[in-house]
């Protein structure tokens, strides 16, 4: 009879052969996708030229919208333009958790400890600022994924690029909008699965065996990453099969929950180092415009810190308006208005706390990483430096990082399978069996994530993400006159006081319910 280690020793046999075979595939999208632009001695890849080029031109021609919609956005998520009638599946708040639960990750932790050791501390000072235009972006996209949905006689929405990138390139004809809008599903799919799934599972078990006592704890024997992938799955499950409706309801406990953790635990780094605070300030100011940055001078910096939250809120890779196309609302909008606080949140609040901590603790690590990334030009593991930070004042605070590292990864679990279903539909139809096809599917991918990485497959997952980026952003930019229209039409109601009329209908209903 087998044991339970000889079966795992055939799946990690079974993983070096898939990533064997994998490696030359993944290693050759990854080079499409990333193709770099080189400005004097930095290159970066052109996917984030044209995510930062798109936030800035949105910004621009919606007039700097993320700024002046502010208060706009706050009154929309308190509901004060809201009716219960409103055809949709979930509120404003619970949208934007559920949004929220899928950028708000180990990107937050571990991405920014890196860009910390790539850039130094002027990175967050041109995170901030990617994240601030981002905001744009999210409304922009959030507001085509309302306004093309659609509403099913049963209540449910289908919507998200899926229903406004075909209106977008109809003008090049039938079946290239059809192959534009296929490669965004299965580009979606592919992430879901594997970087949105797997990756997520395995970090959540890492972590958990990491503060159990590591692989001398009881986490340590080779069948506890399976029973541990088996117990997460049944815990996804239960949430994934109430559909966007469970969803919503889990992520508006635990969007908030997770945040204040994690934020309640940088804030207490920072405060037991109150007088370091100013000089930290002044390390970010003068290392953003410092021409002997670590990463290749204020070019290399900045493009460390526009990458990094880039990749962070996912403002333009058209993850977000799937969610956000369930929102019970008449006016589309006014989702593209609660859009507005993703990358202000997940960036501008959470990646800049973890900078913070970092910088102002000023862990030995910090230094080390630094050193690191100059002798070989490779970035150390980020959480290994937020978990440092954390240590510094009491010993035990990695605990704390290992919790909030498991919500994260949880709520992006449970948001990304919805995100996985909607591309699934698109690709194979609705259905009851087709749905429970694709959430078996998922729950699989969960627990295999926990005893196995596949790290060439994630590789490609991650490349393929950002191929959505491409193809989402060329269809906003040829819906722009559209949402100009729509914000214009809600601002003016709402200066008049006609939105508070709450059955009002918006002047093209036909486009926003079928």
């Amino acid at each position: 009879m087998s044991t339970v280690a000889d079966q795992v020793g055939w799946l990690a046999a079974i993983e070096d052969a898939i990533d064997a075979v994998f490696e030359p595939i993944a290693e050759g999208f990854a080079a499409v996708v990333f193709v770099p632009i080189t400005i004097g001695d930095v290159s970066f890849p052109v996917v984030v030229a044209w995510l930062i080029a798109a936030a800035v031109i949105f910004t621009v021609y919606f007039g700097f919208i993320q700024f002046r919609g502010l208060k706009v956005s706050y009154e929309v998520i308190r509901g004060r333009y809201s009716s219960k009638d409103d055809p949709g599946e979930v509120p404003h708040f619970q949208a934007l958790t559920s949004a929220l639960s899928g950028t708000v990750g180990l990107g937050n932790i571990a991405g920014v400890g890196a860009a910390m050791a790539l850039g130094g501390p002027g990175a967050t000072f041109w995170m901030i600022l990617a994240g601030l235009l981002g905001m744009c972006t999210k409304f922009a996209e959030c507001t085509l994924g309302v306004k093309y949905r659609e509403v099913h006689p049963d209540g449910t929405v289908s919507g998200g690029p899926f229903k406004y990138l075909p209106i977008a390139f109809s003008k090049f004809g039938k079946w290239p909008a059809k192959i534009l809008t296929g490669i965004f599903a299965v580009a979606i799919l592919i992430f879901g699965v594997a970087g949105g799934n797997m990756f997520q599972a395995n970090q959540t078990f890492a972590q958990a065996q990491e503060v159990t006592g590591g692989t001398d704890g009881f986490l340590g024997n080779a069948g506890a990453a399976l029973i541990f992938g088996v117990v997460l799955a049944a815990l996804v499950g239960a949430v994934i099969l109430g559909g966007i409706k469970s969803i919503g309801a889990t992520t508006s406990r635990l969007v908030p929950a997770m945040a204040v953790i994690y934020v309640t635990a940088c804030l207490f780094v920072i405060f037991v180092n109150i007088g370091q605070v100013p000089a930290a300030f002044g390390q970010i100011i003068e290392g953003a415009f410092n021409p002997a940055g670590i990463a290749g001078g204020i070019v290399g910096v900045m493009i460390v810190g526009f990458q990094r939250a880039a990749f962070s809120n996912e403002a333009g890779l058209g993850s977000a308006p799937i969610a956000h196309s369930a929102v019970k609302t008449r006016r589309p909008v006014s989702e593209g208005f609660v859009a507005l606080f993703e990358p202000l949140v997940d960036t501008v609040l959470i990646c800049t706390m973890t900078a913070l901590t970092i910088i102002i603790a000023g862990a030995p690590s910090l230094q080390a990483g630094i050193d690191q990334v100059q002798e070989t030009g490779v970035a150390p593991d980020g959480v290994i430096l937020t978990s440092d930070a954390f240590a510094t004042v009491i010993d035990w605070f990695p605990i704390v990082l290992a919790i909030a590292v498991a919500l994260f990864a949880f709520s992006t679990l449970i948001t990304w399978s919805y995100y996985g279903l909607k591309a699934w539909e698109y690709l194979f139809g609705r259905g009851k069996t087709s749905e429970i096809i694709y959430k078996v599917i998922f729950l699989f991918f969960t627990v295999t994530g926990c005893v196995l990485t596949f790290g060439q497959v994630l590789s490609f997952a991650d490349s393929a993400l950002f191929v959505c980026a491409f193809v989402n952003l060329l269809g906003v930019y040829m819906l722009l006159p559209v949402i100009k229209r729509e914000m214009k039409a809600y601002l003016a109601d709402r200066k008049s006081g006609k939105l508070l009329e709450l059955g009002t209908e918006p002047e093209d209903r036909e486009a926003t319910v079928r």
